[in-house]
């Protein structure tokens, strides 16, 4: 095992994970539940299967493409979500557009 690469993968998902809508429904669903353990595994699980299809299909991405263009291809979407996503905040809070 790759120790280094396991490290810096943990931290990596950790921090993003931090404060994401994930967290915030997980939250949301273990105060409004008796069972906190079963929320907790809940999420658990489903974080370990979404981890799971990436690793996969990351795996078969990189047989094909070269990393490099993986790399700008993430970069453009996360760039294209984020200006995405402050738009249609703006247009939600614009008063204009009642």
């Amino acid at each position: 095992m790759d120790w280094k690469l396991f490290a810096s993968t943990f931290v990596a998902v950790f921090l993003a994970e931090m404060g994401d809508k994930t967290q915030i429904a997980t939250m949301s669903l273990s105060g409004a539940s008796s069972s906190r353990w079963s929320v907790f595994a809940g999420s658990a699980m489903a974080l370990v299967a979404t981890s799971a299809i990436a690793v996969l299909l990351g795996g078969v991405v990189a047989r094909y493409v070269p990393a490099m263009w993986v790399k700008r291809a993430a970069g453009a979407v996360f760039i294209l979500l984020g200006v995405f996503y402050l738009a249609s905040t703006f247009v939600q809070t614009n008063p204009t557009n009642q």
